[in-house]
C-alpha cells in the first residue's frame, strides 16, 4: 500500500499512535477479509462488503494523513 510513501509510513508508524493504529487495523481487515473470501471463515456478501468498505474509509483516512504529513 502506498509504495511511494514507504519512507514516511515507517516514520509515522514509529511516531504516530494514531496513524500506527489505523495502519494495523487496515492490515488485519486485509487478512480478515481475504479469510473470508477464501472461505476460510463464514461469512455472508454483505459482511465482506461492509469490512471492504471500512477497510477503504480507512485507507482514505491513511493517505490524508500521508498527504498533511509530507515534507
Amino acid at each position: 500500500m502506498f509504495p511511494e510513501y514507504r519512507e514516511q509510513i515507517s516514520m509515522l508508524k514509529v511516531h504516530d499512535a494514531h496513524f500506527a493504529r489505523l495502519f494495523d487495523m487496515h492490515n488485519d481487515l486485509d487478512q480478515k477479509i481475504l479469510n473470508m473470501e477464501a472461505g476460510l471463515d463464514p461469512a455472508t456478501p454483505l459482511e465482506i462488503e461492509r469490512l471492504k468498505k471500512e477497510k477503504l474509509r480507512i485507507k482514505d483516512e491513511l493517505y490524508a494523513i500521508l498527504r498533511k504529513t509530507r515534507p
